[in-house]
């Protein structure tokens, strides 16, 4: 590991907004943001006291909402800049990347945002049911190949991680025929897309259909639009890349509103064969597989 690596590694040890692997702390989230605020060092985690369980009591509470996969944290950064009463989670398993972020946080005095060091697959050991209102994931590793389908962080293995966590609710704003929006959804329990991947775009579409979620929002070309939710006007160093060369932005609201039953992971295999890969995606693709065949 590089020196500049151990360095931002052993930087987040001693900061109070990042968290590595924090067990037991379902429920506990918005008395720890209330330590955070306070400037409290050390915060004890295992003495933080657990919000009520009931949907009244949790919504009484602030949102909570997730950046999965978040890279250097710039949607978090970026959003909890604009929503001061709101509480807001990067997570990585990337602690030199969540370093940047982390570290923005805190020379801007922003108690609202905080970052965990840890696997996707393990979300679910630290947030309690209902206790998380909204996810983002922002351009994300599309996993070009079939045989990584499943590496897809809107796969229905991903989904099904979330449901566990994530607030149920309907949606208050539907698509309409001729895909448009009235307003922007201040509903619970949403999941943002938001990529440069003709192919993710279209495979989270395909998921939404076969398992008959609510799409509330979609769109192949974000920035064409008339209206944007201002959410989506923040930047990632990723979406700067453009390393799906498709010059689009691709954004999907959703809600996991339904059982995401197994039997039909099946059925969505066979079925995604059938989407298409721009040129700029066939070429990355098949550039990767060079290089793991290279370093084999």
């Amino acid at each position: 590991m590089g020196q500049k690596k151990l360095i931002k590694f052993a930087a987040i040890k001693e900061y109070e907004n990042v968290l590595e692997y924090p067990e037991a702390m379902q429920g506990k989230w918005a008395a720890f943001f209330e330590e955070l605020k306070k400037g409290t060092l050390n915060i004890p985690l295992d003495n933080l006291a657990i919000s009520p369980s009931d949907p009244i009591g949790v919504s009484q509470g602030r949102p909570l909402v997730l950046e999965l996969a978040c890279g250097r944290g710039e949607y978090a950064v970026g959003l909890g800049r604009m929503f001061p009463d709101q509480n807001f989670i990067g997570i990585d398993l990337k602690g030199n990347r969540i370093w940047k972020g982390a570290s923005i946080a805190n020379k801007e005095g922003l108690k609202n945002i905080a970052f965990v060091r840890t696997q996707i697959e393990l979300t679910p050991n630290y947030f309690a049911k209902d206790e998380v209102d909204e996810i983002w994931i922002t351009f994300p590793d599309p996993q070009l190949r079939w045989s990584k389908a499943k590496k897809r962080l809107t796969h229905p293995k991903f989904l099904r991680l979330y449901q566990q966590f994530l607030k149920g609710g309907g949606a208050k704003n539907i698509v309409s025929s001729n895909n448009t929006v009235s307003g922007i959804s201040s509903a619970s329990g949403i999941v943002h897309l938001k990529t440069d991947s003709p192919l993710l775009y279209h495979f989270t579409l395909k998921v939404i259909e076969l398992y008959g979620l609510n799409l509330i929002y979609k769109t192949e070309n974000l920035y064409a639009e008339a209206t944007i939710d201002p959410r989506c006007l923040i930047k990632t160093y990723y979406e700067g890349l453009d390393i799906a060369q498709s010059n689009k932005i691709h954004y999907i609201q959703f809600n996991i509103d339904k059982e995401l039953p197994i039997a039909l992971d099946e059925v969505l295999k066979e079925a995604i064969k059938d989407i298409p890969m721009d040129a700029g995606e066939l070429i990355r693709m098949e550039a990767e597989a060079a290089r793991e065949k290279k370093e084999q």
